[in-house]
């Protein structure tokens, strides 16, 4: 076995596990190996394992990635900050967009997207001002919005905690999300909001047992990338 393929059957181990503890469903977890910056074959390593959903951060290498890999049924979550003027890379290959965070982007994304397109509204919990994504206080206004557009079809909420926390400090994070999405359930009871991404290599167990639908992991599946490149554990 692959040491990929060793660590895909370890973190859907600890997914089932985290699932166990808190009395829900595997099956309702969704795992999305995040791939930016690493290359194409290793993409393919990990689908040979049983791996379909993959996350990319760059607007220009989803669309080279999905190129490359053309001939596989991949389900390509778009989960990076994203410019209005890239969003037509997005939107021809995209299975989701997790990080559509104003309506400026929700827009682009529409006029370009060949058919109903699933979304996340991305929210900015900690107030980061480094940080892309909607304050708590804008998801009503920006899920109105969404919800008047034709090619967008918005599933939920996701968020990315502060990265120099422990995992246990992430749960707030997780805790005001689930949250917040109630509360949207509550104002827009018509929409199936039902998706909370949340939960990358470090804290995606803590996520889970939050009540996390999507986890994002990458190094845990991958291993370290560049330091160069490294902003995130994503």
């Amino acid at each position: 076995m692959s040491t990929i393929a060793e660590n895909l059957k370890q973190v859907k181990g600890r997914i089932a596990a985290a699932a166990v503890r808190t009395g829900r469903d595997q099956a309702a977890i969704s795992l999305v190996a995040v791939s930016k910056l690493k290359p194409s074959s290793m993409i393919r390593e990990a689908f040979e394992a049983g791996q379909r959903a993959f996350g990319e951060n760059y607007a220009q290498e989803l669309r080279d990635k999905a190129g490359e890999l053309a001939d596989l049924d991949i389900e390509w979550h778009f989960i990076g900050h994203l410019q209005r003027n890239k969003a037509k890379y997005v939107a021809k290959v995209a299975s989701m967009v997790e990080s559509v965070d104003s309506p400026e982007i929700a827009d682009a994304l529409d006029a370009r997207a060949k058919g109903p397109l699933p979304c996340l509204i991305e929210v900015n919990v900690g107030s980061e001002g480094s940080k892309s994504g909607v304050a708590p206080e804008g998801i009503l206004e920006l899920a109105r919005h969404i919800e008047g557009l034709s090619n967008l079809d918005l599933r939920g909420l996701m968020v990315i905690p502060p990265f120099d926390i422990e995992p246990d400090e992430s749960r707030r994070y997780f805790i005001r999300l689930r949250e917040e999405l109630g509360r949207l359930r509550e104002s827009m009871p018509g929409l199936p909001l039902t998706e909370l991404s949340m939960g990358m290599s470090h804290d995606f167990e803590a996520a889970i047992e939050e009540g996390a639908t999507i986890v994002r992991v990458g190094t845990a599946i991958f291993g370290e990338r560049p330091c160069a490149y490294l902003t995130s554990v994503i």
